[in-house]
């Protein structure tokens, strides 16, 4: 199941070194509230803007300025393909900060990541996009955005939860459900990338507590883990 790959993704050592003057950025509390190894290093005067250097396994995998990751924190509030900062937020969520399993996250954190996913569907616009919404309640709200992916798009989009509500019938849209032990815990996103498999990315978070814990990914192979789990059960 599911949870698997969130255990096996907490054997990756992560290591985030904020480096800054003054204040401390909120993305430095927020990584440290969210379970995250961090430390914090002075800049010294007239130095770079604030930066964050992130290691795993003891190696460095990448630097990211701290403004640009701050604003990823809060779900964008502009419609599909509006945005004309994704490249820059992809290379962020998906690349330097990939495969870290957090804790504590709240929905707020998920809505964020998980539009970073949806936003690439759309602009690529072809492939499989399966989304776990726990509940199918859970839709409700999302019911216009994929709407949109649908109808605008020729994505092939798979909903996956536990059957509490009835969706509305959407062509391009095919409604799955399991019982509530396989879903209810569980948020989940794998879209494979369309015609090219390095698109693909995905988001795995587990419920506990209104809290949950899980990561993000850009890897292909780890994307089709989930899809085929979703699709499995």
């Amino acid at each position: 199941m599911l949870d698997s790959l969130i255990v096996e993704h907490r054997r990756t050592d992560h290591q985030f070194t904020v480096y800054r003057s003054g204040d401390q950025p909120a993305l430095e509390t927020w990584l440290a509230n969210h379970g995250a190894a961090t430390e914090s290093r002075p800049l010294p005067p007239g130095g770079p803007d604030p930066f964050i250097e992130v290691k795993t396994d003891g190696e460095v995998v990448g630097v990211i300025g701290v403004n640009a990751v701050e604003r990823l924190l809060e779900p964008p509030v502009v419609s599909l393909g509006d945005r004309d900062d994704i490249s820059k937020g992809y290379e962020v969520l998906f690349k330097a900060l990939e495969k870290t399993v957090f804790s504590g996250m709240h929905r707020r954190d998920l809505l964020a990541v998980s539009r970073e996913i949806e936003d690439r569907a759309f602009r690529i616009g072809e492939g499989t996009l399966r989304v776990c919404f726990q509940t199918l309640s859970m839709f409700t709200s999302q019911t216009d955005v994929y709407r949109t992916l649908a109808t605008e798009t020729a994505l092939d989009i798979h909903i996956h939860g536990v059957e509490d509500w009835t969706p509305p019938a959407i062509t391009g849209i095919t409604y799955h459900t399991k019982a509530a032990e396989q879903f209810e815990p569980y948020w989940a996103l794998a879209y494979d990338g369309g015609p090219d498999e390095a698109y693909a990315c995905g988001l795995v978070a587990q419920e506990d507590s209104d809290e949950y814990t899980g990561f993000w990914t850009n890897e292909s192979a780890i994307v089709e883990e989930i899809a085929t789990t979703l699709r499995t059960g």
